[in-house]
């Protein structure tokens, strides 16, 4: 399984353009938001894509999120979301309490945990649990990042935008 991962795209519509792109282009079986989309417009571009997401610190709109998440047929549940990835359960979580992220990791209950929050790329194995975050989106004057995972041979590859 190929999952996209994005997250603090914080409104840079040409860098989510240029992500959907990129998981189009590797046939990504499903893309995770992991938060700070921050306004539903910044969503078109993902539209189409098998997608799931939860909200982040910085998401204003989120009346507007939920909706416009609904309306892809996509996977949105608010703050946290569970997935199931080839039969191991994943966690999805902002990052923005960091002792929330520290139990989700340190519990043994999720095979995989993605966040985000930190704008700095993580892919890390904390006892059993495989911890991805794919930085910054949007950049911030540093280099714009998303990433791609691939279940099957447990690689993680992160690419610039």
């Amino acid at each position: 399984m190929l999952i996209g991962i994005i997250s603090d795209s914080h409104d840079h519509i040409g860098h989510i353009a240029k992500a959907a792109a990129l998981f189009k282009e590797h046939a990504c079986d499903l893309v995770v938001h992991a938060g700070d989309i921050c306004s539903p417009p910044a969503l078109r571009k993902l539209e189409g894509l098998p997608l799931a997401g939860v909200l982040g610190n910085n998401d204003g709109e989120k009346l507007g999120l939920y909706k416009t998440f609904e309306k892809f047929g996509a996977q949105f549940t608010g703050d946290f979301l569970e997935l199931d990835i080839d039969g191991k359960k994943g966690a999805v979580y902002h990052g923005t309490a960091t002792a929330v992220t520290a139990t989700l990791i340190e519990s043994g209950r999720y095979g995989y945990v993605i966040t985000g929050h930190t704008h700095d790329p993580v892919d890390d194995t904390v006892g059993q649990t495989r911890v991805l975050n794919p930085g910054t989106a949007h950049g911030f004057g540093k280099t714009a990042t998303v990433m791609i995972y691939n279940s099957s041979t447990d690689k993680a590859e992160l690419f610039e935008l």
